[in-house]
């Protein structure tokens, strides 16, 4: 059974539950945590009289159960709110965001990854404008510079990054970059090689390559998440846009995005 199948056969129950604002506000406030009637009446705003049909509608469908006073997800219910939950996130992050995923090369980002976009929901987009150009850029290196560790993948080497990564290196915060395998064998003949030579001896300091060719830029550390991405025909890549997030749930993104490119990539030494 295809997914327009499935939406034939489930589309009544399935708005039962978006169709009703109380129903909705009711499984998402609960997703975070048990409330009693009164927590629950003063989220949504509505009186007894209309929280507690909702409330006796979850139960028959065994997606809440009441304990005391209070109002519980049951396992099933967590499995349905946490599907609501990032339904909206999703759709809130593309239409947020539209006009940067739109003009921007997204097959770049591992499928598992943008199926989770939602984490990413608060967050900033920083853009060069006339008065103030290399904003992306400049926030980016600041991230570095305040960093406690560092996980990167990175298209393109700067020497403002080969720098402020080499800063970070000696002082001894744990840094580990994602390189294509073109940009690891310029860094063997160019300007960097002294630096990657001397890098090479630090322990904290990781390198690795992929074979595969890399359509993004991403720094993550512990206070802030930034992810660059190529120009909408993926033959650009647009350093004077980025998206940032201080989030811990973008930062989680992150992590992961990484973390999947690790486990394809190579140790260059």
């Amino acid at each position: 059974m295809n997914d327009f199948e499935i939406y034939n056969e489930m589309e009544d129950d399935v708005q039962a539950i978006y169709r009703s604002r109380l129903l909705t506000e009711i499984l998402l406030s609960l997703n975070d945590t048990s409330k009693k009637l009164s927590q629950l009446r003063e989220i949504t705003g509505s009186t007894s009289q209309a929280v507690i049909p909702k409330l006796r509608k979850l139960e028959e469908d065994h997606l809440i159960e009441a304990k005391g006073r209070e109002y519980y997800l049951t396992p099933v219910g967590k499995i349905v709110a946490s599907g609501v939950a990032d339904s909206f996130a999703t759709v809130g992050t593309i239409n947020k965001f539209k006009y940067f995923w739109s003009t921007h090369y997204l097959e770049g980002i591992p499928n598992p990854l943008l199926k989770e976009i939602g984490y990413l929901y608060n967050s900033k987009i920083l853009r060069d404008r006339r008065t103030k150009i290399l904003s992306a850029y400049s926030n980016q290196l600041k991230m570095i510079k305040e960093a406690n560790h560092m996980y990167g993948i990175s298209s393109v080497i700067t020497e403002g990054y080969a720098d402020s990564i080499s800063e970070k290196v000696k002082e001894g915060i744990p840094v580990e970059l994602i390189v294509p395998l073109h940009v690891a064998e310029e860094l063997k003949q160019s300007l960097y090689i002294e630096k990657l030579e001397i890098l090479k001896n630090y322990s904290n300091f990781k390198l690795k390559f992929m074979n595969e060719a890399i359509k993004m830029g991403l720094i993550v550390t512990d206070k802030c998440l930034a992810l660059s991405l190529y120009k909408k025909r993926g033959t650009e890549y647009d350093i004077s846009t980025g998206l940032f997030s201080p989030d811990p749930k973008a930062i989680e993104w992150g992590e992961r995005l990484f973390e999947y490119c690790n486990i394809h990539s190579e140790t260059c030494f």
